[in-house]
C-alpha cells in the first residue's frame, strides 16, 4: 500500500507573504477520499480575513508589482513556473490525496503549469496600445492597455493547481494582483503555490490565499476593492457569482459545467475511438468539466464498439490513486458519490439499460474509500435526466444515430457547450461538424487536449470568457484613450473636436 499523509497537516491562509491563521481562530477539516479518514485542517476565513487579503493585494498593485517593469514581472512568472514544476511530486501527492484523482495526472498538471507561466510571462512585456489616426492632425490620440486591479480567483476541486494557474498566469502577466479562494475540498495546493511564488521573489501581496466555504467566496466577490472575478465550477454557482459581480458592475470570467458529446462515425478508426471515448469519461473518474459523458455512435458500428467499451470498462482497475497501476481513483466527496448513485438510479427508472458498473465498489485495503465503478448506460433517450444533466462522475450514456443531421441535433440539444469530440476519417465531415457543433472546443480524432496558447471556454450555460491564449490576457486588461493637443493655437473649448 502506498503512503498517505500519516500526520494530518494544518494549513493557514497566505496573506502579504506570510502564513496566518483565521482571525477567528476557526478551522475546518477535509477528508481523504481514498482512506475515508481526515486529511487535515484549514483556516476558516471570515470577511475580516478576506479584507486583509484584498488590501494586501491592492497595496502590491499600487506599489511593488504595479511599479515593476513588465519584463521583470515576466521573468518572475517564468521562475515561479520552474519552481512549481520542481515541486510537482509534492503538489501532485497533496492533490491526489485530497480529490482522489490519479497521482500521475496531478503531477503532470503541476509540471505543465510551467508552460503556462512561461507563455504568459513572455507576453508580459508585449502588451501594447496603439496610435489612432484621428481626423484632426494637431491631436495625438493613443491607447494604453492597463491592468484592472485585484482579481478574485475562485476555483473547483478537480484540478486545483492547473485551474489556479490558468487564471493567475494571464492576470499577473497583465499586471494585476490576486486573491485565490480554492475549493474547500482541495485547498492545500493553493497555499503551496503562493509560498513558491514568494520563494522566487514575487512581491508580498501579489498572490494571496484565503480558505473557507461559500461565505468566504461571497465576502471576496462583494469586497469593494475586487475589480474582476474568475470562477470555475458549477452552472448554478456561476450564475450566482456572475449576478453578484454584475451588481457591482465588475466583469467575470466563468468556466462552468459540461455535458460533452463524443461522436463516433462509421468510418472512424475504432481502436482510436475506443480509447478516446473511454479516456474522455473514465480517465479522471468523470470528474472533469470536459468529460465526454454523452457518446453518440453510428448504428453501423454501434454493437461492435459498445461491446468493446463494456469489456474495457469492466477491466479498469480501481485503486489507490498514488499507485502507478491504479487506473481510476475514488470520487472526491461523499456528496458527489451519492449524486452518482442517485443519477444512475434515476436514469434506469427512466428507461436506460445498465451495461457496466452502476454502484459503489469496495477496494481492498480501503473499506471507507469512496469508489464508484465505471458505468455505461445505453438505450438512453433525449429526455433521460442522465443525458440532460451533468453527473461529474464516471458515468457514460450511449446513444446510436444514423445521419449527420440527426447527431448534430442530438449533440446540440443541451444547455451546455464546453467541448465535443468527433471521430471520423472523412476530413470534410470533420470540419463541417466542428463548425456546426455548439461548443467552445471541438476535438477531432483526439480528446482532452489543451495548450497554454489555445483559447478554452464554453458556449451557452458552460460559461463566458476564455482561458489560455492571447485572448485570455486581454480579459485582464482595460483600455484607456489618451488625447493630446499638439497645436499652440488656442481652441474654442465649447466645440467638440474629432
Amino acid at each position: 500500500m502506498s503512503m498517505h499523509f500519516q500526520t494530518p497537516p494544518s494549513y493557514n491562509n497566505f496573506i502579504a507573504g506570510k502564513e496566518c491563521a483565521a482571525a477567528s481562530g476557526k478551522t475546518f477539516d477535509t477528508t481523504n477520499p481514498t482512506t475515508g479518514e481526515r486529511w487535515g485542517d484549514f483556516a476558516l476565513s471570515s470577511a475580516e480575513d478576506v479584507d486583509a487579503a484584498v488590501r494586501a493585494a491592492r497595496k502590491a498593485f499600487d506599489g511593488a508589482w504595479g511599479e515593476m517593469s513588465p519584463a521583470l514581472r515576466g521573468k518572475l512568472l517564468t521562475a515561479w513556473g520552474e519552481r512549481i514544476a520542481k515541486n510537482a511530486q509534492l503538489i501532485g501527492s497533496i492533490e491526489s490525496t485530497q480529490n482522489g484523482k490519479l497521482l500521475a495526472e496531478m503531477q503532470l498538471q503541476a509540471t505543465i503549469s510551467e508552460d503556462w507561466l512561461r507563455y504568459f510571462g513572455g507576453l508580459a512585456d508585449k502588451i501594447e496600445g496603439s496610435v489612432i489616426p484621428v481626423a484632426r492632425q494637431s491631436v495625438l490620440n493613443y491607447t494604453l492597455r492597463e491592468p484592472i486591479g485585484v482579481i478574485a480567483v475562485i476555483t473547483a476541486w478537480n484540478s486545483p493547481t492547473f485551474l489556479n494557474i490558468m487564471a493567475a498566469a494571464p492576470a499577473l502577466a497583465a499586471g494585476n494582483t490576486l486573491v485565490l479562494k480554492p475549493s474547500e475540498v482541495t485547498s492545500a495546493s493553493a497555499v503551496e503555490l503562493a509560498k513558491l511564488a514568494a520563494e522566487v521573489g514575487i512581491p508580498d501581496g501579489v498572490v494571496n490565499v484565503v480558505t473557507g466555504y461559500r461565505e468566504t467566496g461571497e465576502a471576496l466577490i462583494d469586497h469593494p476593492l475586487i475589480s474582476k472575478v474568475s470562477f470555475v465550477g458549477s452552472v448554478h454557482a456561476g450564475r450566482e457569482i456572475g449576478a453578484r459581480a454584475g451588481r457591482r458592475l465588475i466583469t467575470s470570467t466563468l468556466e462552468l459545467g459540461g455535458k460533452s458529446p463524443n461522436i463516433v462515425f462509421g468510418d472512424a478508426d475504432l481502436e482510436l475511438a475506443e480509447i478516446g471515448v473511454l479516456a474522455g469519461i473514465f480517465a479522471a473518474a468523470g470528474q472533469t468539466c470536459v468529460a465526454g459523458s454523452r457518446a453518440y455512435i453510428h448504428k453501423s458500428v454501434y454493437d461492435r464498439l459498445v461491446e468493446r467499451l463494456v469489456i474495457r470498462a469492466n477491466m479498469i482497475k480501481l485503486g489507490d490513486p498514488l499507485l502507478a497501476d491504479s487506473q481510476m481513483g475514488p470520487i472526491a466527496t461523499k456528496s458527489q458519490l451519492e449524486k452518482d448513485e442517485t443519477m444512475v438510479a434515476r436514469a434506469l427508472e427512466c428507461g436506460a439499460e445498465l451495461l457496466a458498473g452502476g454502484s459503489r465498489r469496495t477496494v481492498e485495503g480501503f473499506p471507507k474509500g469512496q469508489f464508484f465503478a465505471p458505468t455505461i448506460l445505453h438505450k438512453v433517450t433525449g429526455e433521460n435526466p442522465i443525458i440532460v444533466n451533468e453527473v461529474f462522475g464516471p458515468v457514460l450514456a450511449i446513444t446510436p444515430f444514423e445521419s449527420d443531421e440527426e447527431v448534430l441535433a442530438l449533440a446540440n440539444n443541451s444547455e451546455f457547450g464546453l467541448a465535443a469530440g468527433v471521430w471520423t476519417n472523412d476530413i470534410r465531415r470533420a470540419h463541417l461538424m466542428a463548425r456546426k457543433l455548439q461548443a467552445g472546443t471541438v476535438w477531432i480524432n483526439t480528446y482532452r487536449a489543451l495548450a497554454s496558447n489555445s483559447p478554452f471556454g464554453g458556449y451557452k450555460s458552460s460559461g463566458n470568457g476564455r482561458n489560455n491564449g492571447i485572448e485570455s490576457i486581454n480579459q485582464y486588461l482595460q483600455t484607456k484613450s489618451v488625447w493630446c493637443e499638439l497645436s499652440t493655437v488656442a481652441q474654442d473649448p465649447f466645440v467638440l473636436r474629432a
